[in-house]
């Protein structure tokens, strides 16, 4: 009788542990989850200011082509002519 008490015992310290386990790992888990939606909001906010700051780096590039001298002016005409063509393909979205 008493090896069962014991084992019974045994049983029950060891479901308190992994109760105990459990309940720290599923507050882990909860604070882990907050801080990766908060990096995946960090993650997209840098990812637009890197797309914004490309962006002005292409439009200073086109700039510094077009105030350049006669040496760059190839250049000039081939930025120009793709920044005519992706105007036409948005005038021909809008238009669709």
């Amino acid at each position: 009788m008493s090896n069962t008490l014991e084992a019974i015992h045994l049983l029950e310290l060891k479901l308190k542990d992994v109760l105990t386990r459990y309940e720290f790992l599923k507050k882990e888990n909860e604070v882990l989850l907050q801080q990766n939606g908060e990096l995946q909001y960090l993650l997209n906010e840098k990812e637009q200011q890197l797309e914004a700051q490309e962006k002005k780096f292409e439009v200073l590039k086109v700039a510094k082509t077009i105030e350049g001298s006669n040496k760059d002016s190839r250049n000039t005409k081939l930025k120009i002519n793709a920044l005519i063509r992706e105007i036409d393909k948005c005038i021909t979205l809008l238009n669709a």
